[in-house]
């Protein structure tokens, strides 16, 4: 590995990304995925919680609008509602949720997914009463102990001990479910989000290289080269004012992962050559060279 990080080059960055999503948006987007309500279900209510909680809980190799949209179709649908009723869901069968899961492609893995999501939303009802925020404010709202909490949390099945967050505590989906808290769902009390890491997926890490923010020699994963990226954003963002406040890491990760899926999608993995270049926001600061991110998250980099 031979990785250098620009945090001046991340600084000016970070402010146009910021600056560009909240008003043209990032390649003409500025919506996500989970924006996008269940028909029925106010925001911030404790149903739009549930289901943001257990739809993000499967947010891994896979493609965020299916996701997202069979989320909603399997909310709608009474025959699936339950999945997002947590005692009713602790009623069903791992078989039953396992069948309804794969109704709209909720479920990409189904044994795998059917079990995290069952798990995730019976700790939550036998543990606090089928209300995260109870969870929440046991971590007193502090984003760091929520973290600490879900990795560390258990209990015993048949004399095992089991986590009780599957996926929810993993170094992506973690910081990215506390991000959703704050923006989707409008829990604005969170504690010390400004040292929560950017949850890095392929766009993020494919964005991050492309601008030359993180760069240099690298064959590895996603994962290998995660906290190269973490440190980066948290070390571009510093001393910057979005809305009056501090600029955090977090509030670039949707600009980030727009500029990815609409732009640097679209480079040619070897030379860099781009065909929206033109058309990009942060063209300014897209560099040459080979960034290839295979779909199962391994990394070449040569920039």
């Amino acid at each position: 590995m031979n990785i250098n990080i620009d945090p001046e080059k991340g600084r000016k960055a970070a402010r146009l990304l910021y600056d560009a999503f909240r008003t043209t948006g990032i390649h003409g987007h500025n919506d996500m995925p989970e924006d996008i309500l269940p028909v029925g279900i106010g925001r911030g209510s404790l149903e739009h919680l549930i289901f943001i909680t257990l739809t993000v809980s499967i947010d891994y190799m896979r493609d965020a609008n299916l996701l997202w949209a069979a989320s909603r179709k399997s909310q709608n649908n009474p025959k699936t509602a339950y999945l997002y009723k947590l005692p009713e869901l602790n009623s069903k069968s791992i078989n039953e949720i396992i069948i309804d899961m794969q109704l709209y492609k909720l479920s990409k893995k189904p044994e795998k997914d059917a079990n995290t999501w069952r798990t995730n939303g019976v700790s939550f009802y036998t543990k606090w009463g089928g209300d995260p925020r109870k969870f929440l404010e046991s971590c007193d709202w502090d984003a760091l102990i929520v973290l600490k909490r879900l990795r560390k949390d258990n209990h015993r099945e048949n004399g095992v001990l089991v986590n009780d967050f599957p996926s929810l505590r993993g170094p992506k989906i973690g910081p990215l479910w506390i991000r959703m808290l704050r923006d989707n769902v409008g829990i604005t009390c969170l504690k010390n989000l400004d040292k929560v890491p950017i949850p890095v997926d392929k766009h993020i890490a494919r964005s991050t290289l492309a601008l030359g923010i993180v760069k240099g020699e690298f064959d590895g994963t996603i994962t290998d080269l995660s906290s190269q990226i973490h440190e980066a954003w948290f070390e571009s963002v510093k001393g910057i004012l979005a809305k009056k406040e501090r600029m955090i890491a977090l509030d670039l990760d949707e600009s980030l992962w727009h500029l990815s899926k609409y732009g640097c999608s679209h480079r040619n993995k070897e030379s860099g050559y781009c065909y929206v270049f033109n058309r990009c926001e942060l063209k300014v600061f897209c560099i040459p060279g080979k960034i290839d991110i295979s779909s199962e998250g391994y990394v070449e980099l040569d920039t």
